[in-house]
């Protein structure tokens, strides 16, 4: 599996989970992981562009 198809996985996943989860640090922990990954993912997904 291709590194951006594991970043777009995990944040898909994190997100989805963090909706389901009632314990606020737990969510915001899921919500910071997204964020990350998908930050990660802007960044290959241009340096593939280019």
């Amino acid at each position: 599996m291709a590194r951006i198809d594991y970043l777009r996985e995990q944040a898909a996943r994190a997100e989805r989970l963090a909706k389901t989860i009632l314990d606020r640090e737990t969510v915001e922990r899921l919500q910071t992981f997204a964020a990350e990954c998908r930050a990660e993912l802007t960044v290959l997904t241009l340096q593939a562009a280019t």
